[in-house]
């Protein structure tokens, strides 16, 4: 048996959008398949939660562990971008300042929930075990170490780490060279 949904088993699903050669594992656990779409050349691999509102572009790994609550408000993630396994990201968190009472089970006057939409740009990499908050920006080109903390808006190009995420220094664009010549010979 193939780890793999087929194609004909994922266009059962009921995604918004479904591009080709797509690969999502049948370990995968996917919510709401309506309000999600999937680019072409992407893979999901196991354990891999999605839930919500998301955009996934094209040429995307999504590693092992991972999770994107997209909520109401939505994680958009663009083309040549990489998430690492166990990496979470969140379009929606529970207040933790004990100023409201928190999870799923509770109603929702009671809570105060925020809910903001995540942006990844192209060509953007999360390490692994790394969190992104809700309203944060990860703009073209950033690099984001791994078990980092971002809760910000990137600078292009640039290197992130830590806890919460700083800049570190200057990513190298030189890539854009090499997707432009993968995108003449491949697309």
């Amino acid at each position: 048996m193939n780890s793999f949904y087929t194609k004909a088993e994922l266009e059962t699903m009921g995604f918004k959008k479904l591009g080709n050669d797509v690969c999502v594992s049948r370990k995968a656990s996917i919510y709401g398949s309506k309000h999600i779409s999937i680019g072409d050349h992407v893979r999901i691999d196991d354990f891999c939660i999605l839930s919500g509102k998301i955009e996934v572009g094209c040429y995307i790994h999504i590693a092992a562990y991972s999770a994107l609550y997209g909520g109401e408000k939505g994680i958009y993630v663009h083309d040549y971008s990489n998430i690492s396994s166990r990496v979470c990201i969140y379009a929606v968190s529970d207040d933790y300042s004990g100023n409201s009472m928190t999870n799923p089970l509770i109603p929702e006057e009671y809570k105060f929930v925020e809910k903001k939409e995540v942006m990844i740009d192209k060509h953007v990499i999360i390490g692994c075990g790394s969190v992104v908050l809700p309203g944060s920006v990860l703009s073209e080109g950033t690099a984001v170490g791994a078990m980092s903390l971002i809760k910000c808006r990137t600078k292009a190009w640039s290197i992130y780490a830590g806890i919460p995420a700083i800049l570190l220094k200057q990513r190298s664009n030189k890539l854009l060279k090499l997707a432009n010549d993968f995108e003449k010979t491949h697309i």
